[in-house]
């Protein structure tokens, strides 16, 4: 219970610096300094006004100096993180699959921030997740199995490259992102390539009801197609899918 504690701690604080992250990187801004601040006043925040949660919580939800009510986001951000956090170690407690779930976990809340708000999954978050998850691969398994999940991020790469070909080719416009295609290069390296190229038909099964509301209200709505891909590849670590199972579903 303590370490399940500890975890959730940790969530909320790491949360808090994904909402910094997923905010400045796609604003061309260093995620290291000034120090945070309020994005309506500009006014720098004190220290105990960015602990995670409780300083909304003490502060009413507003800017001390200019009033602006605060975005509720930002603690759904911190809170969605530290619940997948402390989800994770009460499924796989200090294994590869908690790390890996962390990773995944991580790579999620910053692309809910930066895809939804600015249709922009930024390259340093994307080579970050692939370095840490090469990390995790490289300490619990053999270099020849680290070479498979290398050569299968490299074939969703591909595969997701060429998706994105035929539908510019079909609907006369950009259908994917960049960010979506070197996203699952990460997905290839997490899941290898069956369970990969599930995570794609899962997401877009996923994304289609939200994408049918956000076009029968708009049709100019740009979906992103980011977090639905890191929601289906999270789905498949907690759940601990593997091919022979899903097949076993349709077959």
């Amino acid at each position: 219970m303590y370490n399940l504690i500890v975890v959730f701690i940790m969530g909320l604080i790491f949360g808090s610096f994904y909402n910094v992250v997923a905010y400045r990187l796609p604003n061309h801004l260093s995620i290291v300094k000034p120090r945070s601040f309020c994005p309506t006043c500009q006014n720098q925040l004190k220290w105990y006004e960015n602990i995670p949660l409780f300083s909304y919580l003490i502060q009413l939800g507003k800017c001390r100096n200019c009033k602006t009510k605060i975005s509720f986001f930002y603690i759904f951000i911190e809170l969605l993180t530290a619940m997948l956090f402390a989800l994770s170690y009460y499924l796989f407690q200090f294994s590869e699959l908690f790390f890996i779930s962390l990773i995944v976990s991580s790579f999620l809340v910053i692309v809910i921030v930066s895809d939804c708000r600015y249709l922009i999954i930024p390259d340093e978050v994307t080579v970050a997740a692939v370095i840490l998850m090469l990390i995790v691969k490289i300490i619990y398994n053999p270099f020849t199995k680290v070479l498979e999940y290398l050569l299968a991020g490299l074939v969703l790469f591909i595969i997701m490259y060429l998706i994105m070909y035929a539908g510019n080719k079909i609907f006369k416009k950009e259908s994917l992102g960049g960010g979506d295609i070197k996203l699952m290069f990460f997905s290839g390296l997490t899941v290898g390539i069956p369970l990969g190229v599930f995570s794609i038909f899962l997401a877009s099964f996923i994304a289609l009801p939200i994408s049918l509301v956000f076009y029968l209200r708009s049709k100019d709505n740009v979906v992103p197609f980011g977090p639905f891909l890191l929601i289906a590849l999270l789905a498949i670590v907690l759940l601990q899918l593997d091919i022979n199972k899903i097949l076993a579903i349709f077959i």
